[in-house]
């Protein structure tokens, strides 16, 4: 008799969902931190990996991470995804707050690691990165390019929304393709850094933005209320667009009703 594969628990999803988020903050804030300028002390910078470095890093994590445990929750590991999906009618409202709570403990487990790491190296290393924002999100005068509040809020919503409508495109059971749905979502979180870091760092995700405010310090923490509202104002904005536009009621297959990124095994 063939072994059968039984449905996860909710508790495995909430560990699927902040052992994807750990990742997704650990691998893309880390690089931010300890490689994008690497060595610190050089004018020419040759072997920091910088501004492209950074993007394919928040991009390789989701790739890597949806692969891993998308079979499991969903591979959402983002606040302003989870209620996005939730608004397009692909995810439960009531799982919502669970999975939102997994996904900030997974991110705050993240920058923690980086200032265990921290704690380790170089001497004046941590109390530099703290200095400098830990590679928080910030407008005005922590924006890397000076960018206001203003430029922050629309990249944030218009930036969020693409992600939640190409997410929403390439899991659907009929017309997305499994295998690739991962590194479609990738290479979208990749081409946002891309365009935004110099913005306000990129955020996109609440959950990214709390773990590296915690320890950014106190303009850090003043600013990250931008890159926990507009984010889920993207998110949700897609998610009520899509829903209308692509998948009218009576639309949607039965299998939809828990929107996750295909197992492409």
């Amino acid at each position: 008799m063939p072994d059968t594969i039984k449905d996860p628990t909710t508790a495995t999803k909430l560990v699927a969902e902040a052992l994807g988020t750990f990742l997704l903050v650990f691998g893309g804030v880390g690089t931010a931190l300890f490689a994008a300028t690497f060595p610190a002390d050089s004018d020419g910078n040759p072997l920091g990996v910088g501004f492209v470095g950074v993007a394919l890093a928040f991009g390789l994590t989701v790739v890597a991470g949806a692969y891993a445990w998308g079979p499991i929750s969903g591979g959402h590991f983002n606040p302003a995804i989870t209620l996005g999906l939730a608004a397009a009618g692909r995810f439960a409202w009531r799982d919502s707050i669970a999975y939102i709570i997994a996904q900030l403990i997974g991110g705050a487990l993240g920058t923690t690691v980086i200032v265990l790491v921290g704690l380790f190296g170089p001497d004046g290393w941590l109390a530099t990165a703290q200095d400098g924002g830990f590679a928080s999100n910030g407008y005005g005068d922590h924006s890397p390019g000076g960018f206001g509040l203003g430029a922050a809020i629309i990249a944030e919503i218009v930036l969020t929304a693409i992600f939640v409508f190409i997410i929403l495109g390439v899991t659907h059971t009929v017309r997305g393709t499994a295998a690739l749905a991962p590194l479609a979502i990738g290479l979208t979180l990749t081409l946002i850094h891309l365009i935004s870091i110099p913005i306000d760092n990129t955020s996109v995700n609440p959950a990214r933005s709390i773990a590296a405010a915690i320890y950014g310090g106190p303009a850090a923490l003043s600013q990250v209320w931008v890159f926990i509202v507009f984010p889920i104002v993207g998110g949700i904005l897609a998610g009520v667009i899509h829903r209308a536009l692509f998948e009218p009621k009576g639309s949607l297959p039965p299998d939809q009703s828990q929107a996750r990124v295909p197992d492409a095994r």
